[in-house]
């Protein structure tokens, strides 16, 4: 089991640390190419949702990543500084209401890339599997 591990400060241009990080990380454990952009995607949000929702942009605040690699797949932790959020009250992106709404479809997009999502801490910890 390989663990590693990213911290970001809480500003959108942290967002950028992201690729490099993924790119190493399906580097280093063979990962297949199929599923580099479902991870960087989902990371993508999910670290997105936690510097703007969770930490509300606060530079003081920081955003942890912590990855576990194993035989199954790849197991990925987002965790911010915030109070949480209630997942399961979030709308339908895909409802007719909302269909033509900008933002509020990260949450979506990592149920749909992800093999199995889980969230914790209130909804400050988000838990995402890759299954190999």
């Amino acid at each position: 089991m390989i663990k590693l591990m990213l911290r970001l400060k809480s500003c959108p241009s942290s967002i950028s640390e992201l690729e490099p990080f993924v790119a190493n990380l399906t580097e280093q454990h063979n990962v297949s190419n199929d599923l580099f952009p479902n991870i960087l995607i989902s990371l993508t949000e999910a670290v997105n949702n936690a510097i703007l929702h969770g930490n509300c942009s606060d530079t003081s605040k920081q955003v942890n990543i912590k990855t576990i690699v194993n035989g199954k797949g790849l197991f990925v932790e987002v965790l911010d500084e915030g109070c949480g959020f209630c997942h399961e009250s979030l709308p339908d992106p895909t409802h007719v209401d909302h269909i033509e709404t900008c933002g509020g479809r990260g949450v979506f997009l990592i149920k749909q890339l992800a093999d199995k999502v889980e969230f914790s801490d209130n909804g400050a910890c988000v838990k995402m599997f890759f299954k190999f």
